[in-house]
């Protein structure tokens, strides 16, 4: 046994916890498909979002530490239910309007606004692959439509129609009594107006694999479950997905956990072996709501990847999957810079903090090296201080602490700087405000100054620190962090900040100064 298998057998990092839990299901015997199958879901109604990003990238993670401690080989499907019906035409596309005649039809079957797909459905499934294929995601796609109209799906549904007293049994428990009376797990596509039913059944017949319903003008119509004719209702489908492609393994999120047992009871039903499932917690806004799209209190991918990389949001969807975190503006340096600290811990690591180490599920088991010699946050204060109206003012700093990088040699500080003076622009400027130090708080600054200008040149960081740790314990701040936070308020106009001799060498002493004399004259 190699030394990763070893250490993985015993890791606590949540992917190879996920990891092992899969190797048990498969002690008896290996899957008999040769493969073991991860899945992913989506209902294409609208563009991919940071909550699909976080589902497959976490997927990911644990298919990788499955592939570390075994010889199984691995699929990741993403599943589109673009055979769910329009139930509102949305508000971002062209001509919303000409989208009425078509709600309630497949989503494939509605025309596509931007008239570059077959239809809406298509479209926002090569959206998904774009976004996808975008960060380097592993995977293959698979259409709800495609898999009911080639027959993919027939078994399973002829299946259902054998056992759908048993099926209902398990959906009526859910339901309220009104619904009840209703209810079918099949939804039929109505042959007349090519709409998405969800109507009563007169009759299912399973010996001729056919549901009687009435359609939307009363017409009595009996179609085959089978060919696309016929779909599921989500929750029925989710169960029936399980059970036709034989899954082993899907992460979803805590507004689905309720309806898990129904998920497994409907599989085992079909005759499938429910899968390893992960369910993880729902994002939060800086207020510690509920995130939601229609209240618009989320964080985006497009506002992410304005500021920081990619492997930023991979470190942040990685970190406690069930447990419920805040994502807003404010975690994304602090991301950034854990993200680097990781990477630069790495190599010294031995190979059971390696495997523990977020990096190594991030990049597979191979991260780079860290060519970061300045930290986001580092360089968000200088673009406060300096009012930077682009990246090329931060290099300017940064050349002084560091000569011999460039934009070139080191592309990733380069688009940090670049985010940085976006972040400051966008998320500090708008908010920032410097306040009038008190008398203490005068006299210690005016106190710095003095040390500063009579200090000898070329102090480092760590000496600088010092300076201005002397300067709060001799004016008698209780606790010294305070006199950092008055730092901080009446140069920076922010409660917090780095290292503040960190911060004077990459800024500059004469700069920092300045910075203070500008403070002490209001």
């Amino acid at each position: 046994m190699t030394e990763l298998r070893e250490s993985a057998l015993t890791a606590k990092a949540w992917p190879f916890e996920e990891a092992r839990r899969l190797i048990k299901r498969f002690e008896r015997k290996p899957p008999e498909k040769g493969y073991c199958l991860f899945e992913t879901g989506y209902g294409p109604s609208g563009l991919p979002h940071i909550g699909t990003f976080g589902e497959v990238a976490r997927t990911t993670m644990v298919r990788r530490a499955f592939e570390a401690i075994s010889d199984i080989p691995t699929r990741l499907i993403c599943f589109s239910d673009d055979m769910d019906g329009m139930r509102k035409v949305p508000d971002n596309v062209p001509d919303p309007a000409s989208l009425q005649s078509h709600l309630h039809k497949p989503l494939t079957a509605v025309p596509d606004p931007f008239g570059e797909f077959d239809s809406f459905g298509n479209h926002n499934n090569a959206m998904l692959r774009r976004f996808l294929d975008t960060f380097g995601f592993e995977y293959e796609f698979i259409s709800a439509t495609d898999y009911y109209k080639s027959g993919k799906m027939d078994e399973i549904l002829l299946r259902a129609a054998d056992r759908y007293d048993d099926i209902m049994a398990i959906m009526l428990k859910s339901l309220r009594e009104e619904r009840q009376q209703t209810y079918s797990i099949f939804l039929p596509i109505s042959p007349q107006s090519g709409r998405v039913l969800y109507v009563p059944m007169k009759d299912v017949n399973a010996k001729d694999g056919t549901v009687t319903f009435d359609d939307e003008d009363g017409t009595e119509t009996t179609l085959p479950v089978t060919g696309g004719n016929v779909k599921l209702q989500w929750k029925p489908d989710f169960g029936a997905r399980w059970a036709a492609l034989d899954v082993d393994f899907e992460m979803y999120g805590k507004d689905h956990s309720t309806n898990t047992p129904i998920y497994d009871g409907i599989c085992k039903v079909l005759g499938g072996r429910a899968p390893e499932h992960f369910t993880y917690e729902l994002f939060l806004d800086d207020k510690g709501a509920k995130i939601s799209k229609s209240a618009g209190n989320g964080l985006s991918m497009d506002e992410w990847l304005a500021y920081a990389p990619t492997e930023s949001l991979s470190y942040f969807m990685y970190g406690k999957p069930k447990t419920a975190k805040r994502l807003y503006f404010d975690v994304i340096p602090k991301a950034v810079d854990e993200y680097h600290q990781q990477l630069r811990a790495f190599p010294q690591q031995d190979t059971a903090k390696q495997i523990a180490n977020p990096v190594w599920h991030i990049h597979h088991g191979q991260p780079p090296e860290s060519a970061m010699p300045v930290s986001y946050s580092m360089l968000l204060n200088l673009a406060s201080a300096a009012g930077a109206e682009d990246k090329e003012t931060l290099w300017g700093f940064i050349r002084k602490y560091a000569p011999d990088a460039t934009a070139e040699s080191h592309p990733a500080l380069d688009e940090a700087a670049a985010g940085a003076v976006r972040y400051y622009h966008d998320r500090i400027a708008p908010y920032k405000a410097r306040r009038a130090p008190d008398d203490k708080e005068r006299a210690a600054l005016a106190d710095l100054r003095t040390r500063l200008a009579n200090a000898p040149a070329g102090l480092d960081g760590e000496a600088l620190q010092s300076i201005v740790y002397e300067v709060g314990m001799a004016h008698e701040f209780d606790p010294l962090r305070a006199w950092f936070t008055a730092i901080y308020e009446t140069l920076l106009g922010q409660s917090q900040g780095p290292r503040f001799g960190g911060f004077v060498e990459l800024y500059g002493v004469p700069e920092t100064m300045a910075l203070i004399d500008e403070t002490l004259a209001g």
